[in-house]
């Protein structure tokens, strides 16, 4: 079973209540991504001219980086409720029949991970988003017939990780598609210092520097690591979280200054030491880590290939020349 990491990318219950905190609810208070901010306003703005409301929007990126914000934002600023769902738990058509016909006009429907929607729910999502109906089959056999339900006119919010997933007749129906990038370091500083005062914690700038050094662009990472920093300053009974406070934090936590932590390092050290820096195959990296393939594939490898850390290659994942370094292991044939 895996450790719990420091800096883990999926968001835990606990997470989820601290983080709706410190979320924005309008556009001119969100951070970053600027270009879809510009495009989400102009597309917000025209619908509300028309007194209608927005074309469905798809929202795509790494986990962390504000699709929930943003679909909470458009509810707001379009003055809508929002439904929240994912579709893990849409397991069949009379669940997602349930949460249509309850809707409202002008509502929000936000859908999570929509690329885990079932292949029959999918389906009858698609002349929901068409024409604002509802086409389902009652009875079975010869006595079958075909049942339709108006719908209010309402938008719909996808968001996912996983966007090759995404069935292209689904894909097509949304009206608007907006890739969420990582986040500047600056943009990161900007956010960790909005959070630091809706919190109210005394956080000199070189501290909130050294925490987004570490927060891999993503600001659920950086909110989270604030939060740590945060306890172990009240345990130690420091009155402001300085950089070195910061700092003893951080190291306490094993989060070294490019943002890696334990696992990260212990997933490195294995290709070096066991297989002799690869290229090594997904399913022996798993088995010696002991960690789920699907989950070093998804978690753990974007982020070390985005540093140049490790490259994946024809015949498996093999650890860079960079690697070495940051671990501080010699490289066969070359001086450290």
């Amino acid at each position: 079973m895996s450790e719990k990491r420091a800096i883990p990318e999926i968001e835990a219950p606990d997470d989820q209540v601290f983080d709706y905190t410190l979320r924005p609810r309008t556009l001119l208070e969100f951070v970053g991504q600027q270009e879809i901010k510009d495009n989400l306003g102009i597309l917000m703005g025209a619908a509300r001219h028309r007194k209608e409301p927005i074309e469905h929007v798809l929202l795509y990126g790494n986990p962390g980086l504000g699709k929930t914000t943003l679909a909470h934002i458009i509810a707001h600023e379009m003055g809508s409720a929002i439904r929240t769902t994912s579709g893990p738990t849409i397991e069949r058509v009379g669940d997602l029949a349930a949460i249509l016909t309850n809707l409202t006009p002008n509502d929000a429907l936000f859908i999570d991970e929509i690329h885990r929607l079932s292949k029959s729910v999918e389906e009858v999502l698609y002349s929901a988003m068409e024409e604002y109906a509802l086409d389902l089959v009652v009875g079975k056999g010869p006595a079958a017939r075909t049942l339709r339900l108006d719908l209010p006119r309402f938008t719909l919010i996808g968001a996912t990780t996983r966007m090759s997933l995404l069935s292209s007749p689904l894909r097509d129906r949304f009206g608007a598609t907006y890739h969420l990038t990582f986040y500047t370091q600056e943009d990161i500083e900007r956010i960790l210092n909005r959070s630091a005062k809706l919190l109210q914690v005394k956080a000199d700038a070189e501290a909130l520097t050294e925490i987004s050094k570490r927060a891999r662009h993503t600001p659920r990472i950086a909110n989270r690591l604030l939060r740590r920093v945060r306890d172990f300053a009240q345990v130690k009974s420091k009155a402001a979280i300085t950089r070195d406070v910061a700092l003893e934090a951080l190291g306490y936590l094993n989060v070294d200054p490019h943002g890696l932590d334990e696992i990260d390092r212990r997933l490195l050290s294995t290709i070096i030491e066991k297989f002799a820096g690869g290229p090594v195959g997904l399913n022996a990296l798993a088995a010696a880590t002991a960690e789920e393939e699907a989950t070093i594939e998804e978690i753990y490898e974007p982020y070390l290939m985005q540093l140049g850390l490790l490259d994946r290659t024809p015949r498996g994942r093999v650890a860079t020349t960079r690697a070495y370094e940051h671990l501080g292991i010699k490289k066969l044939g070359t001086i450290l």
